[in-house]
């Protein structure tokens, strides 16, 4: 068995996760082994299938990346989107990449950088706001 590369952390196994922000951050580091060619639209059918299963075992985890779920309501207004697409998030970011010249990956990742500190940011006003 080799060695983990210097500063980075190991490959965790899915059983090692426990919701699907961790996946997303296993994804992060190591894009290439869980998401072939690295292509948004495999990543959004994987995140479907996520989704899927949470619900056949009952987990009751929220899941923000269905194309109606948070993440996508969040998304049209941030792309300044004034209905949401039917051809979804994934597709969407991965136009929006190409006309900026990133790559769609890297662009995914900062606009859930974004939806995280925004969602966090709502979250606790929402809590600091309750009796």
């Amino acid at each position: 068995m080799t060695e983990p590369m210097a500063g980075r952390p190991r490959l965790r196994r899915p059983r090692e996760l426990s919701n699907v922000n961790e996946f997303l951050n296993e994804v992060r580091l190591r894009p290439g082994i869980w998401v072939r060619r690295s292509s948004l639209q495999h990543l959004y059918s994987m995140l479907i299938g996520y989704a899927i299963a949470s619900a056949i075992h009952d987990t009751e985890e929220d899941f923000d990346f269905g194309n109606d779920g948070p993440f996508s309501q969040w998304l049209w207004k941030r792309l300044g989107m004034a209905y949401p697409s039917a051809l979804g998030w994934a597709v969407e970011i991965e136009r929006a990449a190409e006309a900026a010249g990133t790559q769609p990956m890297e662009t995914f990742f900062s606009l859930l950088d974004e939806f995280r500190a925004e969602q966090g940011e709502s979250r606790n006003m929402d809590e600091e706001c309750s009796p």
